[in-house]
């Protein structure tokens, strides 16, 4: 089950994890009907996402391109 963050950005709505299969969705604002997925995600990243004091700061340097499934 994916639990979902709602997230006060400019460009992320919401993001959300599933622990069972170690995978992250990002929920943009781009107005599609889709989110991103990302494979292999450690929960302590998906915690230190949701907790960073600028999230997309975090996910351009620490996610983007690196947990591509």
């Amino acid at each position: 089950m994916i639990e979902w963050v709602t997230v006060f950005t400019s460009d992320i709505k919401k993001i959300g994890y599933d622990s069972a299969t170690n995978k992250l969705h990002i929920d943009f604002k781009d107005d599609s009907d889709t989110y991103s997925t990302y494979c292999n995600v450690p929960q302590d990243l998906y915690y230190q996402f949701v907790s960073a004091s600028s999230v997309v700061h975090f996910y351009n340097q620490t996610i983007k391109d690196k947990y591509d499934c």
